[in-house]
């Protein structure tokens, strides 16, 4: 095999296997490209990037805006508003997956929901421990919003139950219960368990204590002035009534009634028994402290977390990428969570973005990777150079780079030389980002290869601008040549307002120079300023700015001028005029003989002639003006 990178970060590669095998594309059926960033492509994917590098944006220019708690609100802010784009691309690929009859494309359509839907869950979990720093009693109610808001399933159950003719006979009846008790969404199971009582008189008893148990629960409030030792004295004494419950055989008669009176007891075997309706050991673990130790301090996550993870799988199987990513958060090692995220997420957005989040959030330890950058601005370098892969998203990735404060400005300038500048317009818009960051080196590169290829497909006057933005001066030479070759062969000049327009620009070469001149000789000769355009005229050659190959047609100009019925010549110019003339006949210019053929020599009698008449009118009129 062999390898070589082709333009758009893409590794192409030519195999030995078989025509048909391989990516059919034109010219090169053997020849298979392995892009290096897949996710790019993704017109979903690419609203996710589109919209989070506008929160990014305007993270960086708030950072020293705000300080203290107004810091941290702004701070968690900005992690839901990214994972507001998250739940919206995750919902738009999910109503992809269900609309599309391809099943390739819907296989991946449900990956991607997998994957984003993972992305959120780690997200939300980092938000919570990191960005939030939920204390003792808040954790817990910011986790059991976690757990709740991603498992879905039991609200369709719910609906399902509730509009059959008798829901408390509904087979998921009491697995609707329990899943709502194993959340902690208390007024919905009792709202479920009054269906109950009101179907069996014979357990409304029992449905009234177990109701009364589950509204006395004592739950600490965001915004409850309460302190956590009171909660847990409340909680206590809540939980010694149930225990009493339990013992005295209140619910024996009903075993649904026990179990979940044994949840409310936090019986970790009761609470396993109902693995399935959990799906998940987090799920597990945040029932679990719901029941058992709803004041847990976040340091102490790590032992129950662990703890569960090993009650959950119970040795059956190994833990996931994603329980380890968890896993890792939960025991607040944060470069961990990074790290398996990397190695298991397929795209570099979610690395980037969080590792940023958590840096303004001053959690990140400044130590630098092997070759000198940090974390953030490794993960923000290879974010942004799969961003360059793409023909449009590549304007992202210019704002990312510029975020990198080490090595941001050298990707650019390597990243930028690469893009493919398919069009004027789109040349515009990588040059101005190139001056706008004073990237010298990368404007002239720019305007070269754009002037060449004005020049290929004879745009004379787009190539002009181009090598005069490029301050290239050899450049512009040679199109001042093609201009003015095709002014000898044409009579006029093409792109009239470029030269007209030139100003300080023509100054960049003698040869530019000389044509702006030459042109505004022709524009005084078109306004009728005969002396102004005459004196320009004989600058021209006797400065030595005009190329001596064009010394003909400049002389050749001259005739209108010395045909004039006034003189414009004065004989001392008109000297001049016939120096040079002889000058260029008798082959003294770079020592170049002029090989002249029946027209030029009509040209040259024609222009001795008059110059000669001309000699002669001038003295005439400058001895008639010296003797009045």
């Amino acid at each position: 095999m062999c390898f070589a990178w082709a333009p758009g970060e893409m590794l192409v590669y030519e195999t030995l296997f078989p025509k048909e095998c391989a990516e059919k594309r034109p010219g090169c059926p053997n020849i298979v490209i392995v892009r290096n960033d897949l996710d790019v492509y993704s017109q979903t994917l690419r609203k996710l990037f589109n919209e989070s590098h506008g929160i990014f944006v305007g993270l960086q220019r708030s950072e020293e805006e705000l300080a203290g708690k107004s810091r941290k609100a702004q701070l968690v802010r900005v992690s839901k508003n990214y994972r507001s784009v998250i739940r919206a691309c995750m919902e738009e690929m999910h109503q992809l997956a269900i609309s599309t009859r391809d099943p390739e494309l819907q296989g991946q359509h449900s990956t991607q929901v997998s994957i984003l839907s993972a992305m959120e869950l780690i997200w939300n979990l980092c938000e919570i421990l990191f960005v939030e720093v939920a204390p003792a009693g808040h954790l817990l109610l910011h986790l059991l919003d976690w757990v709740r808001l991603h498992v879905c399933d039991v609200d369709s159950m719910v609906r399902e139950v509730l509009s059959s003719e008798n829901p408390s006979k509904h087979k998921d009846f009491w697995n609707a219960v329990d899943i709502f008790v194993l959340q902690g969404r208390m007024d919905d199971a009792r709202h479920l368990l009054s269906k109950e009582a009101s179907a069996n008189p014979t357990s409304m008893g029992m449905c009234k204590i177990l109701d009364d148990l589950m509204k006395k629960m004592p739950i600490l409030s965001i915004g409850n002035t309460q302190t956590l030792t009171e909660m847990e004295l409340k909680w206590q004494h809540w939980h010694e009534e149930c225990q009493r419950y339990l013992q005295d055989g209140t619910f024996a008669s009903n075993l649904h009634m026990e179990s979940i009176c044994k949840i409310l007891l936090g019986d970790e075997n009761a609470i396993l028994e109902k693995k399935e309706l959990m799906t998940s050991w987090y799920h597990f673990l945040v029932t679990r402290l719901v029941y058992s130790h709803p004041t847990v301090k976040p340091v102490e996550l790590r032992f129950y977390a662990q703890s569960s993870l090993d009650l959950f799988l119970g040795g059956e199987s190994s833990p996931e990428p994603l329980d380890s990513i968890l896993m890792a958060a939960f025991e607040f090692e944060i470069h961990q969570v990074i790290k398996e995220c990397s190695i298991a997420l397929s795209n570099w957005w979610f690395v980037a973005h969080l590792t940023d989040l958590l840096d303004h959030c001053k959690l990140l330890q400044s130590h630098n990777l092997y070759f000198g950058s940090n974390m953030r601005e490794f993960l923000l370098l290879e974010y942004a150079s799969g961003l360059f892969s793409h023909h449009s998203l590549w304007q992202l990735g210019v704002d990312y780079f510029d975020h990198c404060p080490e090595y941001g400005k050298v990707y650019l300038e390597l990243h930028i030389e690469r893009i493919p500048l398919n069009t004027e317009q789109k040349a515009l818009k990588v040059l101005r980002i190139c001056e706008q960051r004073q990237m010298h080196d990368q404007v002239r590169s720019i305007c070269k290869i754009m002037a060449m290829k004005a020049v290929r497909n004879n745009r004379l006057g787009s190539a002009l601008s181009w090598s005069i933005r490029a301050k290239d001066a050899a450049f512009a030479t040679l199109i001042s040549d093609r201009f003015l070759k095709d002014y000898c062969e044409k009579g006029s000049f093409s792109d009239l307002d470029l030269i007209d327009n030139l100003g300080p620009s023509m100054l960049l070469s003698d040869r530019l120079t000389f044509l702006g001149k030459y042109r505004e000789f022709h524009r005084l000769y078109g306004e009728k300023r005969f002396s102004e355009a005459a004196k320009l005229l004989l600058m021209l050659m006797t400065a030595h700015i005009a190329p001596c190959s064009f010394w003909m047609t400049l002389l050749t100009d001259a005739l209108p001028l010395l045909e004039q019925k006034e003189v414009i010549f004065s004989a001392e110019q008109t000297y001049e005029l016939m120096r040079c003339l002889e000058d260029l006949t008798a082959g003294k210019t770079d020592n170049q003989k002029l090989q002249v053929d029946d027209i030029e020599t009509t040209k040259v009698e024609i222009l001795r002639l008059a110059l000669a008449r001309n000699l002669a009118r001038a003295i005439v009129k400058e001895g008639t003006l010296e003797g009045s």
